[in-house]
Formats: structure tokens, C-alpha cells, sequence
């Protein structure tokens, strides 16, 4: 039996958005789901979890859709992507020059911290490492904090941004990615909670010192490993 310090009280989902929400409501209600399930005792897995299917939760073989409720719409000629902060060649890649980089596809599971889980998600772009390769952080560089279109933000580890398996993603199950899950382009890191992949990337920078995110002060885990239960800061 694994050791466990997990605390369940109820059944209840996080708040979705819907379009009867405000922006502003939604996030107020999942800042105060964040805030209930701390208060609950629901607190991260001593040990971690095995298998494939992260403790907590369910496979669905459906896409939901998840966002600030703002789905920006950014033309090919106006979309860029910049790498600044601590790095040699701080760089800004416009849609045509980032297509021109190397592509990958790759195959992993996708798991979101409102508890499901999707198996076998085929994205294509541009893997992380390509990237950084391209940018060469400075070796004081330690973190790597993402914003987006959308006014999102995020904050990772690079160390955790450098798995084979991490990219910045153009394409989904064979076709351009949809605006609803992040195009024209978004971080995908499938070993941690999907919150931590920002959708509509238009900026990677990397940090000497972490910065925290957008829910991450908002009282989501700053480290949002799905076989532990990192959910809840």
C-alpha cells in the first residue's frame, strides 16, 4: 500500500468557465476552490503514485476546453514568439521563421488538474530544447516563465522543460492546432498538470529566480506533479 497524505472530503469539480461567467468570476471562483481544498486538508502524496493514470483522475476520450475565456485570434503576420530574459541570443521568431526550425511530432498523455486525463495526444511543433539551443540561456538561468496572448503566465523549472517529450506545439492529431486548446501555438509538458503548458505562448523567458504565474498566486501547486497530487499550493 503506498503511503498517502491525501484528505477527500467531497465530490465536488472545480468551477468550468461558461460564457454566463465573467472573466473575472471565473477566476475568483477557482482562487476559492483552491483556497476550500487547502482549508480541506488536500495536500500533495508523500509518495508518488505508479502508473500510467495520475491518482485522481478519470480518462476521457473528449477534449474540454479550459481558458481565461479569451481566445485571442493572432494572424500569421503578426504572431511572434520571443526568447529573452537571461540567454546569448535573445531572439524573436516570427510564425514563418518558427515553422522553418526543426519539427517534432510526439505522442503523450495530457492531465488537467479539474481531474481528467487523455491519453495518447498527438501534437507536432518545435521541441523545447530546439529552442533552447537557439536562445543559449546564460548558465545562471534556472527558471523559465511563460506569457501568452491571452495574458496568461506560468512558471517552470528549466530543468522540467527539458525532456525530449516537451515542445511548443503548432499541430494536434495531424491538423493546425484549434484556437480552443491554444493556437496557434502552446506549451505542452505532459509530466506535469496542464495548467503549467501555456496556451497562445508568445514569450519564454528565462529567470535566475522563480517567478510565479498566473494561478500559481492564485493558490494552484507551484509544482504541479500529477502522480503526487501537487495541485493546491
Amino acid at each position: 500500500m503506498r503511503a498517502s497524505t491525501i484528505a477527500r472530503t467531497c465530490e465536488c469539480r472545480p468551477p468550468s468557465y461558461s460564457a454566463g461567467m465573467s472573466k473575472e468570476r471565473y477566476i475568483a471562483a477557482k482562487q476559492k476552490w483552491a483556497e476550500k481544498q487547502v482549508a480541506a486538508g488536500v495536500r500533495r502524496r508523500a509518495v508518488p503514485a505508479g502508473g500510467r493514470l495520475p491518482p485522481g483522475q478519470k480518462l476521457t476520450t473528449g477534449f474540454p476546453v479550459l481558458d481565461l475565456g479569451v481566445q485571442p485570434d493572432i494572424p500569421e503576420s503578426e504572431w511572434a514568439l520571443a526568447l529573452d530574459g537571461l540567454v546569448e541570443k535573445p531572439t524573436t521568431l516570427s510564425w514563418a521563421a518558427f515553422n522553418a526550425l526543426p519539427q517534432v511530432d510526439d505522442t503523450s498523455d495530457f492531465h488537467c488538474v479539474t481531474t481528467w486525463s487523455k491519453y495518447d495526444c498527438r501534437w507536432g511543433g518545435v521541441a523545447f530544447t530546439t529552442l533552447y539551443e537557439l536562445a543559449q540561456p546564460k548558465p545562471e538561468a534556472r527558471f523559465v516563465y511563460f506569457t501568452s496572448y491571452d495574458g496568461y503566465s506560468t512558471n517552470v523549472p528549466i530543468e522540467k522543460c527539458l525532456d525530449d517529450d516537451v515542445l511548443v506545439a503548432t499541430r494536434f492529431d495531424g491538423g493546425p492546432l484549434p484556437r480552443e486548446h491554444g493556437g496557434r501555438a502552446r506549451v505542452i509538458i505532459p509530466k506535469l498538470y496542464a495548467w503549467k503548458g501555456a496556451k497562445f505562448v508568445k514569450a519564454i523567458t528565462f529567470l535566475p529566480n522563480d517567478k510565479l504565474g498566473f494561478w500559481e498566486v492564485r493558490g494552484y501547486s507551484n509544482d504541479a506533479d500529477p502522480w503526487k497530487e501537487e495541485r493546491y499550493a
